[in-house]
């Protein structure tokens, strides 16, 4: 390359206006300086411009709870949701989804709440007026459930009303509790205007969604299987259950005569015995209610002959190995049939002379697990149900409300409970007409109630349900446009979505919404229509949900309503029983707390149970009313387990408490206190897409980074006592090209913290931060300025330019910091000195760069100064720097084109080349010096300088030549540069001169 070509491209390189790949080095500390570290008096120490500030370096325990209290209290916690909603801006609206109200807060809670805190914190920042309308779900079994143990025996003599005030108090006490925990962990709303589910003017909007559903044809009352928990006496919705992994039910392999045979298979049959259709069921309980055997239409199917017995059997090809094995022979096939040629047989059932169960083709059989062939009882599953609406079968339920047989069900099974007595009793009926061929207890997945966790049943009754199977068409259409974090949560939010053909919407308790219908006392027919609706609103608007209980039957169904209802007399109708399913209460929050945005939130953020739950149930109910979903984006985080991955569980003592991760616990050198922001820290370090693990070592680790954070910004802070940026600040051009290479990467660091925070990703950010205060200030800038932090004259150009980078980067790094760590951000936002007109931080917006500070062309500068500083500190680990000279080889080139412009003199003790290299002297040759002293280190090494995007490489050489620095150590600056131990360097004398006397 010319000499021409290279000075034009320095010169482009440094004014910014090339780009360069920048290279990738780990920057090493230098050896600590002996001033710093040692504790003698030192006559000359008052000269030196050591770090002050009374911000504290750490703070523990008590002091630290205090600290965070008093921050909340002076830096407007309480208000910031107030202030930032009467400001101008567009509107950002995360939409809460309602915590329930059954018990103290968890970390759970934590983990949800922290997210969207600093989401919001983080929107609110960048200018945006933040709607956030904090919420409870407050009806429900697990509420009532709770409040009914608090009464003892008692609770079996209360009133539904006397309940229902008891399930209200339990509910507000536990909110109370609830909220009180958010302010502590620094969440940002307004908390005296919440939303509840059991507010008046809310319950008054459900029924109106719901009328509103009602008369598009969406909510209809039907006879069908629903799952329904024994242990609480009513139906349940999919979103209600948990499955037990360990569930143990007792299966077997059931033998239905075959009364008539399908004709394919009648010439393998002339002359043998009698053939079986062979069932496998891990509920024999419901053997009773069997109306047909399915089979799958497109699969294979075999005649086969056992060896042990000589009976022949029918069952799906597929299954003939595994099924042999279970039952310990073998089976010889006499013919194979399609599952379309077994249309027309009819099977005896196997404990009920008489009855009759046809084989029917279903799409739901399959070959994976039993014999092929599926018993179906309609009254207790849902395929089993779809069947029989198919083929006109009858859907007999022989179980009650407590999940004991009837007295239809026979003397031998009334009164016993289905999953014990009832299975017990079943097969030794199967056992004594000889249709039971095996018998044996299977460990696998079962639905459990999530409230009572005790297992469930699907049991047919008379229920409310909305028609779902006619919302998911639009509904899926939209959602493709819905923007989800992660992305695999969209297939699975899908999935359920498609499966979902019907919701069962109606309960059988007292603490909730009720259904607004009233029932023909001889028919049965259920009586509602608009004027019904608009009275019981009416009533409710001005009494709630109680009004139900309270107010006779002639006050809701009145004469004047039945009159233009063309109805009978009151006395010919009883009022519904039922209650509104919580997953539609939450559901429709939306209309209540989402007016103000056109009904749509731009996210909804909750756990992945939610997917299945709230999601859906806000989405179809929200399709269903408005045809457009309520959210623009759904986020959603894993749950929260211990360190080893393990469910927590307080029979396990492994529950981690906030309260106590925040105030420690009884033992707090066990259970130290962290207070709010580690929390918080928690929250965002964590990777919240996969479950969430939490204990004492990982918040201990937290711990640790916030103090380095804390004591990085603590440095920064106590260089700037005596700088004020808008009278000391130096302009970029005139600041040192190390000082313009920083402002180059705290302008990348803060665009890419801003992308970081807009995608969710609160862990990258943390990450971000890390390696900035770590790497590139606490390893790398901090070494390299504190010569001329600590001994250039306080006003020195030099000083101001490095104070103005350090200003800077505070500035940034807190704002960046803000939403995580609210009160380390105000904290040290209140010790700068030039904010005193601003009351917090979150009131001055989000990180201020400049596009001017965007130099790419420096990178090549300081990276090739590094690069030769990383050969030189790594040929004297451990040692002090400053007890060397340092000589830089480089023959004519870019590269030392390059160094010139940080050194323009042969040596010196004072260039940005020798602050790099935090040598005592830097000396920069373009060929080996004559004489090299024996005791020197030669380090050999080459450099690439890469310019417009590879377009120009040059590969240089150079060679550094290390020495014993050959002059006296300052006893002030502790650098080697002056004539004796006993006399300051020049530098020195320069800058005390005038100021004090030798």
């Amino acid at each position: 390359m010319s000499s021409a070509l290279r000075g034009r491209c320095v010169r482009t390189l440094l004014t910014g206006k090339l780009r360069t790949a920048a290279w990738d080095r780990v920057r090493a500390a230098s050896g600590s300086t002996s001033s710093e570290q040692d504790g003698r008096q030192n006559k000359f120490r008052e000269t030196v411009l050591l770090p002050r500030t009374d911000f504290p370096m750490r703070l523990s325990g008590k002091e630290l709870l205090e600290k965070e209290l008093q921050t909340q209290r002076e830096c407007g916690f309480s208000e910031l949701y107030t202030w930032q909603r009467n400001r101008k801006g567009k509107e950002f609206c995360l939409h809460d989804g309602p915590p329930y109200a059954n018990g103290d807060p968890h970390v759970g809670h934590a983990l949800n709440k922290i997210l969207k805190d600093i989401t919001n914190r983080f929107q609110m920042m960048r200018g945006y007026r933040v709607h956030f309308i904090p919420g409870w779900d407050c009806h429900g079994l697990p509420i009532e459930l709770r409040a009914l143990a608090e009464c003892g025996d008692q609770a079996k003599m209360l009133s539904p009303i006397e309940i229902r005030t008891k399930a209200r108090e339990f509910a507000e006490r536990t909110i109370e509790r609830q909220r009180s925990a958010f302010i502590r962990w620094g969440v940002m709303a307004d908390w005296d205007n919440c939303y509840y589910t059991f507010d008046k003017q809310y319950e008054a909007k459900q029924l109106e969604v719901f009328h509103q559903m009602f008369d598009k044809g969406y909510i209809y009352r039907d006879y069908k299987p629903v799952f329904w928990s024994p242990s609480t006496r009513t139906a349940l919705a999919e979103a209600e259950l948990e499955y037990n992994q360990e569930h143990v039910s007792r299966s077997v392999f059931v033998k239905f005569p075959l009364l008539s045979v399908p004709s394919k298979l009648i010439s393998a049959t002339e002359n043998e015995s009698s053939v079986h259709a062979l069932i496998w069921t891990t509920q024999p309980w419901t053997i009773p209610a069997n109306q047909a055997v399915c089979y799958m239409p497109n699969a294979q199917y075999s005649l086969v002959k056992c060896l042990n017995t000589e009976e022949l059997y029918l069952l799906g090809t597929e299954c003939i190995g595994s099924t042999a094995a279970i039952l310990g022979t073998q089976f010889e096939i006499l013919q194979m049939v399609k599952g379309s040629d077994l249309k027309g047989g009819v099977c005896g059932h196997p404990i009920i002379p008489g009855r009759r169960s046809q084989l029917l083709p279903a799409n739901h059989v399959t070959m994976q697990k039993g014999s092929g062939l599926v018993h179906t009882a309609p009254a207790h599953g849902m395929e089993d149900y779809s069947v029989a609406s198919q083929h006109g079968l009858p859907i007999d339920c022989l179980v009650n409300e407590d999940g004991v047989f009837t007295e239809e069900a026979g003397s031998d099974l009334q009164n016993k409970f289905v999953l014990n007595e009832g299975n017990e009793t079943v097969i030794q009926m199967l056992q004594g007409s000889k249709m039971l061929l095996k018998e044996e207890d299977i460990k696998h997945s079962y639905p459990y109630d999530w409230r009572t966790k005790k297992p469930v049943i699907i049991r047919s009754s008379k229920q409310w349900f909305i028609d779902t199977g006619r919302i998911k068409d639009r509904a899926q259409e939209l959602m493709k446009k819905v923007e989800m974090i992660p992305q695999s949560a969209m297939n699975s939010m899908l999935t359920m979505l498609e499966r979902r053909t019907y919701w069962c919407i109606s309960r059988q308790r007292c603490w909730g919404v009720p259904i607004p219908v009233f029932y023909h006392k001889e028919t049965g027919e259920p009586f509602i229509n608009k004027y019904t609706r608009d009275h019981l609103i009416k009533l409710v608007k001005e009494h709630g949900t109680d009004c139900w209980w309270t107010l006779p039957l002639d006050q809701l169904l009145t004469k004047e309503i039945l009159k233009k209802s063309g109805g009978s007399d009151v006395s010919n109708y009883d009022k519904g029983e039922d209650i509104l399913d919580i997953w539609f209460d939450s559901g429709i929050s939306w209309a209540n707390v989402l007016e103000g945005v056109n009904n749509i939130a731009d996210v909804y953020l909750e756990g992945k149970d939610q997917l299945g739950g709230w999601f859906l149930s806000s989405l179809l109910t929200s399709v269903a009313v408005q045809k457009q979903i309520p959210f623009r984006k759904l986020i959603v985080h894993g749950f929260t387990v211990n360190e080893t991955g393990e469910k927590m569980s307080k029979s396990l003592g492994n529950v981690v408490d906030p309260d106590v991760v925040i105030n420690g616990g009884e033992d707090q050198n066990q259970d130290p206190p962290y207070g709010a922001d580690i929390l918080r820290w928690w929250v965002a370090e964590s990777n919240v897409f996969a479950e969430v693990l939490i204990g004492q070592n990982i918040l201990h680790a937290a711990r640790d980074e916030v103090f380095k954070l804390r004591n990085t910004l603590r440095f920064m802070l106590g260089n700037l006592y005596n700088f004020n940026r808008k009278t000391d600040g130096v302009s970029n051009e005139q600041m040192f090209l190390v000082d313009q290479y920083m402002l180059h990467l705290l302008q990348d660091y803060g665009i890419k913290v801003t992308e970081a925070y807009t995608e969710h990703d609160f862990g990258k950010v943390i990450r971000l931060m890390l390696v900035f205060i770590n790497r590139e200030l606490s390893s790398f800038y901090f070494s390299v300025i504190k010569d001329r932090l600590y001994c250039e004259d306080e006003k020195h150009p030099k000083r101001r330019s490095c104070q103005t980078v350090l200003d800077e980067a505070l500035d940034v790094i807190t704002r960046s910091v803000a939403p995580i760590l609210p009160h380390l951000a105000e904290e040290i936002f209140q010790h700068q000195s030039d904010i005193k007109e601003a009351l917090s931080v979150f009131r001055t917006g989000w990180i201020k760069t400049s596009s001017v500070w965007k130099k790419p062309g420096i990178v090549e500068a300081i990276e090739g100064a590094c690069a030769m500083r990383d050969s030189f500190l790594s040929s004297i680990p451990g040692k002090n720097t400053l007890e060397y000279d340092v000589t830089i080889i480089i023959e004519p080139s870019l590269l030392l084109e390059l160094m010139e412009q940080l050194q323009n003199e042969q040596i010196s003790s004072s260039s940005e080349l020798n602050e790099l290299m935090m040598a005592s002297h830097t000396t920069l040759l373009t060929s080996f010096p004559r004489d090299i002293p024996a005791d020197a280190h030669v380090i050999e090494g080459k450099f690439v300088i890469n310019l417009e995007g590879g377009g120009i490489i040059e590969e240089s050489p150079y060679v550094v030549i290390i020495q014993p620095a050959a002059k006296e150590k300052c006893p002030r600056c502790k650098k080697y540069t002056s004539d004796s131990t006993l006399t300051p360097c020049s530098r020195c004398l320069d800058v005390i001169a005038g100021k004090w006397s030798i």
